[in-house]
């Protein structure tokens, strides 16, 4: 398989699945962190999020676990990746199934930040179109 990583910023990309294998290659990309947005019960067990945190471990990367089921964004979930975000100290890469809900939860952090038409930009730039999002994009901007 080959590595899919899709730059949203400098500092925060996301991927579909990646295995324990790619961890090296992604450690070398720069990054210092990786959050899984995929729910256990949607994979085999050799990647499971315990497996996966032991493998990146063991390629010098933090790995931080926030999964998203689909169509659940609450402002906990998004809370918690932004502080994994803000706290990791270099570019962070997020994956689940396709790259999608990991992307969608980057938009929903940075909601009232970013402007909604731009991250819709940027996720379509990356493969997602996202523009059936942009009233909950709004409602959390609104939240603030």
């Amino acid at each position: 398989m080959t590595l899919d990583l899709r730059s949203l910023t400098p500092d925060y990309a996301v991927a579909p699945q990646i295995e324990p294998e790619d961890l090296a290659a992604i450690k070398a990309a720069g990054f210092v962190l990786v959050i899984d947005n995929r729910p256990d019960g949607e994979i085999g067990g050799d990647l499971w999020a315990d497996s996966m945190a032991i493998a990146a471990e063991a390629a010098g990367l933090r790995f931080v676990v926030n999964p998203v089921y689909p169509g659940e964004f609450t402002p906990d979930l998004v809370a918690r990746q932004r502080e994994a975000v803000e706290t990791a100290g270099g570019p962070v890469l997020a994956y689940c199934a396709s790259g999608n809900r990991s992307t969608v939860v980057w938009e929903l952090m940075n909601a009232g930040q970013i402007p909604t038409d731009d991250m819709l930009t940027i996720a379509a730039r990356n493969g997602y179109n996202h523009e059936p999002l942009r009233a909950l994009i709004e409602a959390f901007a609104r939240q603030g």
